[in-house]
């Protein structure tokens, strides 16, 4: 810590860490003392965007080594962040990590023992808990403004292409991972926030259009929750119109389909859906992205020595679910049980 701030290092300097970067000045309590990345240009090209008065580190080991930095922001491509995030943990760092965290059941266990030993706090970035919309229908799923759930839905649409500069390595299994892993962790974990429920089996079926990526690009999946909670999941890059994240929960009282509830308890004679005026998860650029609720999280609970709900040890469960789903399409659409320990 210095000067009473928690010393920040990013690593990795793609599309992601420049919206970090803008969340980091913000915070009081924080500072970011490094940077670091594969290229020393691309790092220095960060530190000259925000004016930063840091080090410019040549690798992750001399940023870990750094006495300065108390916590690691990882954001370089997706076949790194287990590694990273591991090598982060054994060096005694708290741990900011971007989805997908790991890209295999293997990276998953060992990601969760490093933390757990190391006795760092993490958080992923699912970002979409910060978005208000989401906080809006957990409250009014939690005062039973549409009974008990039976039904729930979440679907990531997104047209990626070349004109992402994660593009060349994101399209390609070995460091891309799959579409569930690049986009679809985003609305299997809003699901599992949403319901405060976990899935125990899925069956999945996928096709791959126009053959971009070396995976099946488009993606959906059935899921049955704990609790008999059924449901439905998809990411598709293969389509043509502008980005989605579509989210819909069925209960024995009403329903809410993103920012439109019908409710039997709450609005007895309804006769058209009422709307709720509020933040929509309705962009991909990360320039929108609730990054400053999330690094604040973050920071609060290493001051007040507590856990995020958002922490590593919880995300490994969302990334289960998707690394099934994969699991089951590597099947032939067979149902696959979890947990896959």
């Amino acid at each position: 810590m210095n000067n009473d701030k928690l010393g920040v290092a990013i690593h990795g300097v793609g599309w992601v860490a420049s919206a970090h970067a803008a969340s980091w000045q913000k915070n009081p309590h924080a500072e970011i003392v490094s940077v670091s990345s594969r290229r020393k240009e691309s790092a220095r090209r960060l530190v000259d965007q925000f004016d930063l008065d840091c080090t410019i580190h040549e690798s992750l080991e001399d940023a870990l080594a750094d006495p300065r930095v108390d916590i690691v922001n990882i954001s370089g491509p997706n076949y790194v962040h287990a590694e990273q995030g591991i090598a982060a943990a054994e060096a005694g760092k708290h741990i900011l990590i971007e989805k997908p965290m790991v890209l295999s059941m293997e990276e998953n266990r060992a990601l969760r023992a490093a933390v757990e030993r190391a006795g760092v706090k993490s958080i992923v970035s699912f970002v979409l808990r910060w978005v208000p919309l989401f906080d809006n229908m957990k409250s009014l799923i939690a005062a039973g403004a549409i009974g008990e759930l039976f039904y729930v839905e979440a679907d990531y649409w997104h047209d990626l292409g070349p004109w992402w500069t994660g593009w060349d390595w994101a399209r390609k299994k070995q460091t891309g991972g799959s579409t569930m892993l690049l986009g679809g962790c985003h609305v299997c974990d809003i699901l599992r926030w949403i319901t405060g429920d976990e899935v125990v089996e899925v069956a999945a079926m996928a096709n791959n259009k126009t053959e971009r990526m070396e995976f099946d690009a488009n993606v959906v999946a059935l899921l049955k929750f704990r609790s008999g909670i059924i449901g439905k999941t998809s990411a598709l890059f293969d389509l043509q119109m502008p980005y989605a994240l579509n989210v819909d929960v069925a209960g024995t009282e009403g329903t809410l389909r993103e920012n439109r509830l019908w409710s039997k308890k709450l609005l007895p004679g309804q006769t058209d859906w009422a709307t709720l005026p509020t933040v929509m998860p309705d962009s991909g650029d990360v320039t929108s992205h609730p990054f400053d609720a999330e690094i604040n999280e973050l920071v609060d609970c290493i001051r007040a020595d507590r856990e995020s709900a958002t922490n590593i040890a919880d995300a490994y469960h969302s990334h289960e679910v998707v690394l099934a789903i994969d699991e089951s399409l590597a099947q032939g659409g067979r149902p696959v049980r979890l947990s896959l320990e």
